[in-house]
């Protein structure tokens, strides 16, 4: 594989630090996230507009980018590809935007429509409560088809609601593990809901 002549000196020094990848090197791995992390999380906060979901957007845009970087090739620079899987990742989890904090409460209608609650609301009329019970309840239901490990995680994010910081430490994890195996249990999650769609709602 050689250099395009095209690139610019960043990019040239990019394809040779992808090269070393290629060839197992965990510096020049390290090089190409500590060069590209805060301009990837930045683009990622103006998709989703959350700090936390694009902190756990920037590491799973890394970890798909190494996990395929043998299919990178140097028609275009690497950073060019790294925001294209960026981008790319933004808008399927903005598809799957009920499932993060802002729609964990969220219910699908009769026509398959979402249905947000007013969560500001201090006060919920019986309706209202009945309504939030029933939503709990799916999602307790959607949750307990996750694999253990990320049950655990969305039980203490979204039930418990702590931080990724207080999981880390309750669960011994790095603080990076948490939010990338975060990002992977509402990944599954939207799964099954999108499954569910396609059966009658008591198919769980």
């Amino acid at each position: 594989m050689e250099v395009n002549p095209s690139f610019s000196a960043n990019a040239v020094n990019d394809f040779y630090l992808v090269l070393s990848a290629k060839e197992g090197d965990q510096k020049a791995y390290a090089d190409l996230m500590q060069r590209y992390k805060d301009s990837i999380y930045f683009m990622s906060l103006k998709m989703v507009n959350n700090k936390d979901d694009a902190m756990d957007l920037t590491i799973e845009t890394f970890g798909k980018a190494f996990e395929n970087i043998d299919k990178y090739k140097p028609d275009f620079a690497f950073s060019t590809w790294l925001f294209r899987i960026a981008t790319n990742n933004c808008i399927d989890f903005i598809r799957k935007k009920r499932i993060s904090m802002v729609s964990i409460h969220s219910m699908e209608d009769e026509e398959g429509e979402v249905r947000q609650l007013d969560l500001k609301s201090d006060t919920l009329n019986p309706e209202e409560k009945s309504i939030k019970k029933q939503q709990s309840e799916v999602l307790k239901l959607i949750v307990d088809k996750l694999p253990l490990r990320y049950r655990t995680l969305i039980t203490l994010r979204y039930f418990d609601e702590l931080s990724y910081e207080e999981i880390a430490r309750q669960l011994d994890l790095p603080l990076g593990t948490v939010k990338a195996q975060l990002f992977r249990a509402r990944d599954l999650m939207a799964n099954i809901l999108n499954r569910r769609k396609k059966n009658s709602p008591g198919d769980f």
